[in-house]
């Protein structure tokens, strides 16, 4: 199995650097749509985790930034998980999204709650390469409190836990965790090393990038954007990509995958 390339980046609701995806014409969201497909382009990535997607939102025009970005980016494979929708005159239908040249082979939208407006949340699936599976989980964590970030890391934590007790004690392979976690990961009591304390309990895993900050993008001064990586993944190379296509810096890893780990089972 050659080497795998993955990707995170917050796309900020197409607007660009802008503050607001309101302020702006459709031609405008389609520039900038136009901007992160030709990063996608560039970049290579064969698997792509996005946050901030719209659906259907009356604040970019109703555009489905995915199914414009699949297009351009020319991706055979797409999922968008909407965990915040509100009806109405001022619809709302937004949330996480995976890219990928291989096939998804399952998915699963979780939000944290329930609210129509700022609700968060994450996607769980899983990419078949070359017919190994590589389960995966795309997370958007808030970014007003501690304690909130701590309670949605505790609901993915629940969720593998009840995914290992299915599978008779442990999962088969160990997701690779990413996405925009809203905090760095220096303090000891934020979400990070709070994810990192209870996965290293089941396996070996490392948080990338080790070094480089994502936001904001014009002159970023925190890291907010993860890799976990558990073994048996070997990382090649991490990196923060310069970029100014959102308020958030892409984060590009490129891993090897051990082909005899899998198929195991």
């Amino acid at each position: 199995m050659p080497n795998l390339r993955f990707l995170t980046l917050n796309i900020a609701h197409g607007r660009g650097l802008s503050l607001y995806q309101g302020f702006h014409s459709l031609k405008y969201i389609h520039r900038n749509l136009d901007r992160i497909a030709h990063l996608l382009r560039r970049l290579r990535p064969d698997v792509v985790a996005l946050q901030e997607v719209d659906e259907s939102s009356h604040w970019n025009k109703h555009i489905n930034l995915l199914d414009y970005l699949q297009k351009n980016a020319a991706y055979s494979h797409a999922f968008l998980g909407v965990h915040n929708r509100r009806k109405g005159t001022k619809q709302l239908a937004y949330g996480n999204a995976i890219l990928s040249h291989h096939e998804i082979h399952s998915s699963e939208t979780v939000p944290f709650g329930t609210k129509t407006l700022g609700e968060k949340g994450y996607i769980f699936a899983e990419v078949e390469v070359g017919g190994s599976v590589i389960p995966v989980i795309n997370l958007h964590l808030d970014y007003r409190s501690r304690r909130i970030r701590t309670e949605q890391v505790e609901q993915i934590i629940d969720d593998l836990d009840n995914r290992s007790r299915q599978l008779n004690g442990s999962l088969r392979v160990a997701p690779i965790i990413f996405g925009d976690f809203n905090t760095s990961s220096k303090s000891s009591l934020d979400a990070v090393q709070h994810l990192l304390t209870h996965v290293q309990q089941h396996t070996d895993y490392r948080v990338f990038p080790k070094e480089g900050r994502t936001f904001p993008a014009h002159f970023p001064r925190w890291g907010y954007d993860f890799f976990f990586v558990p073994a048996p993944y070997e990382v090649v190379s991490c990196r923060v990509i310069r970029s100014y296509v959102s308020d958030h810096r892409p984060v590009l890893l490129q891993i090897k995958t051990p082909e005899s780990r899998f198929g195991e089972e």
